[in-house]
């Protein structure tokens, strides 16, 4: 279902007799006071101002609270709101925007500024920082159910989460405790919290994440589920034990931030329209490959979102399912209890499914299942770790795979990184400078129409990094019978290449294109290419 448009809810808002404010006033210090910092983002709430008795909307025993919202229409947030609070809650709405600076305007609360309210005295973090085991299990449980310990890690998620990261790092060193955000893939550094917190904010993520907090040894795993702005955020939580304490590295997981369609992935026309012919194939097997990070289950999700049919049992096996697909049944991979990829694929061939997506394929005995099911009239996707396209071969024959299956079933295979995009509102056109220019061929510097190149200055919209987004740079290679006959002799890369159609375009030649069209920078690409040049 489409999120509704500010419009859409002005207009749906009109019609339930609730206000939509387009200059709203100065909210009330009295008001403010009465919701938290934490709550206030959780919800996307700014008090306005408290209602006396006597107001429309107060109660005769005891007055309300009224309240700014983008979406007024979240009844969730307000009955939520108002069982915090004890009294009647009346919402008006406010465009985003203007929101977000009443938001600032009113609390300007950030996870560094009440870290450092949280700080303690010099004694007490020396303390700790040298005796982080010595603590008991039940000091860990006071710390990390003490009220502003819990409002610091909730605001601490709720900021990377605005700020678009894809993960949070908490990395514990001698003297201090770091607090990192990736976004659009590169680490950005936070504000440090106090190293003396460093206990309360580690267990407080495993209590939420559901872990064992007396267990600070061996790596754990788990979940956190948030409600933020009215969906659901999802985050993997990971620890892993190092020389001054635990390391916590959460992955947020937030399905409206991503476009599950290959247009907004960033795939050219001309890759669309081959991909196309290749999901329409009945059966076979088609390969994303790439690094860890890459986006190849990005891809594999708008593959499966642009096919999918209720006419068609569609089953995926995965580790661990990032994003919940309507319609698509998707099974988590669970090595302690036996669920690999290769039992799971046995078992989802006979669940008579139409289509597969194997998250990855990882071994011999999961290759040969997942050959032979697409050799049965079955649609596989997978993906596999390898540098570029035409390696995916060879990787299947390192894991035992027979040449003659192999060129049977294969219909392509994308190969993918991920760049930044250069953000729109403050590109402008930059002469390529001489380092980047020398590492251009003459064919690539041509396509720059007087060597220049698009390059993002900073703005508010991008806070100052000149990037917002990523966009990803393909090699699609569509297998032709050319290719099947070099495979069944089990030809190396360069006789694949040289089979391949006349119209295929390298990788760092498509991450160059979308440079010279305004969407990345010729750093970027060059950047996130340099390992698949043949």
């Amino acid at each position: 279902m489409t999120e509704p448009t500010s419009n859409g809810r002005r207009a749906r808002c009109e019609l339930l007799g609730i206000d939509w404010l387009t200059d709203p006033p100065e909210p009330d210090a009295e008001a403010v006071r009465f919701v938290s910092a934490e709550v206030a983002a959780r919800l996307g709430v700014v008090p306005l101002r408290v209602l006396s008795a006597g107001d429309e909307g107060g109660r005769e025993d005891r007055g309300g609270l009224l309240v700014g919202m983008a979406d007024p229409l979240d009844l969730a947030a307000i009955d939520e709101l108002s069982s915090l609070l004890g009294c009647v809650v009346q919402r008006v709405g406010i465009d985003a925007e203007p929101l977000e600076q009443l938001m600032r305007d009113c609390y300007g609360t950030t996870a560094a500024r009440m870290a450092a309210d949280l700080d303690g005295t010099g004694d007490q973090s020396a303390t700790i920082e040298h005796n982080l085991d010595a603590i008991d299990t039940d000091d860990l449980h006071r710390m990390a159910e003490q009220p502003s310990l819990i409002n610091l890690v909730n605001l601490l998620l709720l900021e990377a989460i605005r700020s678009r990261a894809s993960d949070v790092h908490i990395e514990p060193f001698e003297k201090e405790l770091t607090v990192k955000y990736r976004v659009d893939g590169v680490l950005y550094e936070q504000s440090s919290p106090p190293k003396h917190l460093q206990p309360a904010i580690t267990s407080r993520i495993k209590i939420m994440a559901g872990m064992n907090i007396a267990e600070r040894y061996v790596p754990q795993d788990g979940h956190i589920t948030l409600r933020f702005e009215g969906r659901k955020v999802d985050l993997r939580v990971s620890t892993v034990p190092t020389l001054y304490g635990e390391s916590v590295v959460m992955r947020i997981l937030d399905k409206q931030s991503i476009s599950l369609n290959l247009e907004s992935l960033g795939m050219s026309d001309g890759d669309r329209a081959v991909m196309d012919r290749m999901l329409d194939a009945p059966h076979g097997m088609i390969l994303v490959t790439g690094p860890t990070g890459s986006g190849k289950t990005t891809t594999l999700y708008a593959c499966l979102q642009r096919i999918y049919t209720p006419a068609a049992k569609i089953i995926t096996i995965e580790d661990p399912v990032e994003y919940e697909l309507s319609g698509i049944n998707q099974i988590p991979v669970n090595p302690k209890r036996g669920l690999s990829f290769a039992s799971g694929l046995r078992s989802i061939l006979r669940q008579d499914p139409d289509i597969i997506m194997v998250g990855e394929i990882r071994d011999g005995e999961t290759a040969e299942i997942a050959i032979r099911a697409a050799l049965t009239g079955h649609l596989i996707f997978s993906t596999l770790h390898t540098n570029n396209a035409t390696a995916a071969i060879g990787r299947l024959f390192d894991m035992g795979a027979e040449p003659f299956l192999v060129s049977s079933v294969t219909e392509g295979i994308l190969a993918q990184r991920l760049g930044r995009r250069v953000c729109m509102h403050c590109a402008e056109q930059s002469p390529i400078d001489d380092r980047a220019k020398r590492r251009l061929t003459d064919q690539e510097l041509s396509l720059f129409p007087g060597e220049m190149s698009f390059v993002g200055h900073g703005c508010d919209a991008c806070a100052n990094l000149g990037t917002h987004g990523r966009i990803g740079y393909f090699e699609l290679l569509r297998v032709t019978p050319a290719m099947r006959a070099v495979t069944s002799e089990r030809g190396g890369e360069k006789a694949l290449r040289d089979a391949a159609s006349a119209d295929h375009v390298s990788m760092r030649t498509d991450g160059l294109r979308k440079a010279a069209a305004g969407l990345t920078t010729i750093e970027e690409v060059l950047r996130a290419t340099q390992d698949t040049q043949e």
